[in-house]
């Protein structure tokens, strides 16, 4: 084990060599590079497995022995100053080892087919394994300046992947918008780890979290200073983990490919601020008053986050406020202290919304055969409808996670979320009823969701269209050669293109290319070997390749199985307990104990109730209307117009304009700091045009001026300088003459 532990240091760097091969490839061998683009995705896939296997290694070692490892070597030595770099393998470590690396390989396996039609999958698959590294790098950091280094590396990563398709305005805009955003929190979170590093001269958690309880024990520090770095520290876990109030970037950054916001924006990336938060809750544990905000700050993105997914029709935009809404709750476990409930809640989570992500990746694919490459469509929920005949099993995958994030047993979600519940009892009654209402309105929005997505008949506008077998649509230019142009037809962006299956139709250009033969052929030997590869293609909706189906289908399964791991049914069953242990102990916090059926029974049917009622109440609103038309019509000739309906239905306004418009807060956003800032800065150009150019122009026009005036007097003709000479000795005359009599009334004063 020691041996093991001695050489983790090379975890974090075994994907790097897939970015910089891919990069020197394109340097130097441009078109070899391009023509084998496939096979890189089954070496990202490989060194990613290798890390998996020593993660789950390093997991069973931790669970056997509970002990916490660190290595240290120093980096800048300067007299009192000493910055060193290392790795710290604890159960904290073990399990975002483990969940970046599962839920890393399945994205990458599922992106060699959705991107397989793009220009840009040899710059999307270096992007991925890049930040696969700094992720990787985040998590095994001993000390907050590496932890920093990496964040920005994670940070960089996202802005790339968001702002992947930059030639569309909306997604450069998003890339920006999120980048802008980070830099807020990112900002704070320097600040914080300066202002720590001058209380207690380290960077090191172990030495920092020792030196802390020290000084607040024996009241050797200013309070209200910690409190301000523990402050500013949390500032970079809200804006990575999209918390209010700086979330406003994570509904846009949809815009990115579906993979991306899945591996992203769902499982790994947002839960960097979690991560933080967890690894220096010792430190937020012994000030209360960042405990009660940290729980505060997670209770509001509980509840907004469920407000803002009520009435959203792009169904990316649906998942991503469900993901705010999640990550809340695990903040709020942190500021109660249940720190097992909150990483139990983080790993339950991750695969169930990885599975909702990719699932509806496999929705926008069916949809794009319809209407094209148009995510104002293909993403559009009120256009969809009746899918599940066309795509059974992303049907199925899509409902397992739906369930899961409901709350409903025994799927993994139903063991996290009912433990903060519980956990909220304890802590405050109002943040609970909070929590529980929310959970209804999960199950709620959820549900809406899937109806709208699969239940019923597709949009009237297409159920007219007649696919055919043989056709094909790509959303995304393939390379290749270009062709001849043609007396086909060609629409520009954004529409429905069929080709055949020799020809590509590119997104951002108006052009056709040819695939040459021997890149046609080519395709990633690991696909291959395993047959995941289907050739037929259609213009219907149609379930995915196999190749998306699989990690679909892996997903299900850990959502059906991974809550096994913390039940709380008995200390050997709880196998996360026993994982925790040495974090716990470092808290000073007892272990989980087992709940007996007595007190789960009643806990369990509390929430399954709210839960139930979420989902009726989505099933009596949206099941009819796209079940049957005739039904809905029926439902509205029988309900009056009374005064309470008056009433009802000027609530169900004011609500779904709060949720559509995002609460107003992105406007409120725009108006206050974006047109202020740009007011300050039209102030400020007018100020420095004005007043700072003014002044030195005005000298220079001054000098203009004088030089001509000078220039007349200058003219060489005696009679003008003797008329000059004349008035000078006037007004010389007339000065003295003034100051004579001054003088004179001086020595005879009137009387």
């Amino acid at each position: 084990m020691e041996y093991t532990y001695q050489y983790s240091w090379i975890i974090p760097f075994i994907p790097l060599p897939v970015p910089m091969l891919i990069g020197a490839g394109l340097l130097l061998f441009p078109t070899a590079t391009k023509n084998l683009r496939r096979v890189w995705a089954f070496p990202s896939i490989l060194l990613l497995s290798i890390v998996m296997i020593l993660s789950v290694y390093l997991s069973i070692q931790q669970i056997n022995r509970s002990s916490i490892y660190q290595y240290l070597w120093s980096w800048t030595i300067n007299n009192d100053f000493s910055l060193e770099f290392g790795y710290l393998i604890d159960p904290l470590t073990s399990i975002m080892l483990i969940l970046i690396t599962t839920v890393g390989i399945l994205v990458l396996f599922y992106s060699d087919n959705y991107m397989s039609h793009d220009q840009g999958y040899l710059r999307f698959f270096a992007y991925l394994s890049f930040f696969n590294t700094s992720m990787l790098g985040l998590v095994t950091s001993s000390n907050l300046i590496q932890i920093y280094i990496f964040w920005e590396l994670v940070g960089m990563c996202s802005y790339l992947l968001i702002g992947f398709w930059f030639t569309r305005p909306i997604a450069a805009t998003a890339c920006q918008k999120a980048f802008v955003t980070n830099r807020v929190g990112d900002f704070g979170l320097l600040l914080g780890i300066l202002g720590l590093y001058w209380i207690t001269g380290s960077f090191e958690f172990r030495d920092l979290f020792e030196i802390f309880n020290n000084l607040i024990y024996n009241n050797e520090v200013n309070l209200l200073f910690v409190t301000l770095c523990s402050f500013l520290l949390f500032a970079g876990a809200v804006a990575k983990s999209a918390q209010f109030p700086l979330h406003v970037w994570l509904p846009d950054a949809m815009e990115g490919p579906t993979p991306i916001s899945a591996l992203i924006h769902a499982a790994t990336m947002v839960a960097a601020g979690i991560f933080l938060v967890a690894r220096l809750l010792p430190l937020f544990i012994i000030i209360p008053y960042i405990m009660n905000f940290i729980s505060l700050i997670g209770i509001i993105t509980v509840l907004l986050g469920a407000t803002l997914a009520l009435a959203q029709k792009d169904i990316k935009r649906s998942l991503a406020y469900s993901t705010m809404s999640q990550l809340g709750y695990m903040m709020l476990a942190l500021g109660m202290g249940s720190y097992r409930a909150a990483l139990f809640h983080l790993i339950t989570h991750a695969y169930s919304k990885a599975l909702l992500f990719l699932g509806s990746g496999s929705i926008i694919h069916s949809m794009e055969s319809i209407v094209g490459y148009s995510p104002d469509k293909s993403q559009n929920m009120v256009l969809m409808g009746g899918l599940k005949k066309h795509v059974p099993i992303t049907k199925t995958a899509f409902l397992v996670g739906t369930l899961s994030l409901c709350g409903i047993p025994p799927l993994a979600c139903f063991w996290s979320k009912d433990e903060i519940l519980n956990d909220s009892w304890l802590y405050s009654p109002i943040f609970a009823i909070i929590a529980c209402s929310t959970a209804g309105l999960t199950a709620f929005y959820m549900f809406r969701v899937y109806l709208l997505t699969f239940e019923g008949h597709l949009n009237v506008q297409f159920q007219n269209y007649s696919g055919q077998k043989g056709s094909c649509f790509y959303s995304i230019s393939l390379w290749g050669k270009e062709i001849p142009k043609t007396s086909k037809k060609r629409f520009r962006l954004l529409t429905l293109l069929a080709m055949d299956n020799n020809e590509r139709a590119s997104f951002f250009w108006n052009k056709t290319y040819k695939i040459d033969g021997n890149v046609k052929n080519i395709i990633s030997p690991f696909l291959t070997t395993i047959s995941f590869r289907t050739k037929n293609t259609f213009s219907y909706p149609h379930e995915s390749d196999n190749t998306m189906i699989f990690p679909i289908f892996l997903l299900v399964l850990f959502t059906l199985f991974v809550g096994v791991i913390g039940i709380p049914f008995g200390i050997d069953l709880d196998i996360l307990s026993k994982l925790l242990n040495p974090s716990i102990n470092l808290l000073h916090q007892n272990s989980k104990n087992s709940v007996n059926w007595e007190e789960f029974v009643p806990n369990a049917s509390f929430s399954l109730s709210i839960a139930f009622g979420g989902i009726f109440l989505a099933t009596f609103l949206y099941k009819p209307i796209y079940s049957s038309l005739q039904n809905f019509n029926l439902l509205n000739s029988v309900v009056k117009r009374t005064p309470n309906r008056v009433l009802w239905d000027k609530i169900i306004n004011v609500i779904y304009d709060w949720s559509y418009n995002r609460g107003y807060i992105d406007a409120l956003y725009t108006k206050s700091l974006t047109k202020a800032i740009r007011g300050l800065a039209e102030l400020t150009h007018f100020f420095d045009r004005q007043v700072i150019d003014g002044i030195t122009n005005g000298f220079g026009f001054a000098s203009f001026f004088l030089g001509e005036g000078i220039k007349y007097v200058g003219g060489g003709r005696v009679s003008s300088y003797l008329l000059l000479y004349l008035v000078f000795v006037l007004i010389f005359l007339l000065i003295s003459s003034f100051n004579i009599s001054n003088f004179l009334f001086s020595l005879f004063p009137s009387r």
